[in-house]
């Protein structure tokens, strides 16, 4: 019997990219080569490496998950990023979309709640080259970071009730603020964009996120 060769990472982080992301509308160059920059399997817990390119999120420990990867390509390529942008992240989690935003902004600050994600993503991105221009804290997201506001972008990758205030009051004229929002349950992918002094608003797609917790989030 001839059995077929073990597909490697890059194997499989090719085919992730054709069949998961381009195939569902992700057609930003940008994002796309980030996609290939990244061996996710580094993302992940040591028993998950051999799932890591799967199309579903995965647990990473302390309730927390590693988004599916289309979610991510959807949220990176709805923020717009430029090579300039500035750019604010609520909720570092494992830190793959930290190191997404890193090569494709010029200055990244990420804010995590729970100190073992928050080192660990550190040390991570920190041995694979990614946080030379990312700043890390530890903080409640949902109040953003009033110190270096305005930012061009901002990105949730955990759920709200509704948008969070003090996210809305920091995002700069020509910004985008990407964040899911509803209930604990399910919820709606928005984007706001805010152009001369007025949020729009825009519905992308349905989702499910872990709970963001904090003053404007929710409790524990």
């Amino acid at each position: 019997m001839i059995f077929g060769r073990k597909k490697e990472p890059e194997d499989l982080r090719e085919r992730m990219i054709r069949k998961q992301l381009e195939s569902r509308g992700i057609t930003d160059p940008a994002v796309l080569n980030a996609f290939r920059k990244l061996s996710r399997e580094e993302f992940v817990p040591d028993d998950m490496k051999d799932r890591a390119y799967e199309d579903r999120p995965l647990p990473i420990g302390s309730e927390q998950t590693i988004s599916q990867p289309y979610m991510t390509a959807l949220m990176t390529q709805a923020l717009e990023c430029r090579p300039t942008s500035k750019v604010l992240e609520i909720g570092t989690g494992s830190g793959f979309q930290t190191a997404l935003l890193s090569i494709l902004a010029g200055e990244v600050f990420t804010i995590e709640t729970v100190p073992a994600l928050a080192k660990e993503a550190r040390k991570r991105l920190e041995r694979l080259g990614f946080a030379s221009n990312v700043h890390f804290l530890m903080a409640d997201g949902s109040l953003g970071l009033d110190s270096k506001a305005p930012f061009d972008r901002i990105v949730v990758t955990a759920a709200a009730p509704a948008v969070p205030t003090p996210l809305l009051e920091q995002i700069a004229e020509d910004g985008i603020l990407v964040v899911p929002v509803g209930d604990r349950y399910g919820q709606d992918l928005l984007r706001v964009r805010k152009v001369g002094g007025t949020l729009r608003r825009e519905n992308l797609c349905p989702c499910v996120f872990v709970p963001l917790i904090g003053l404007g989030g929710f409790p524990e």
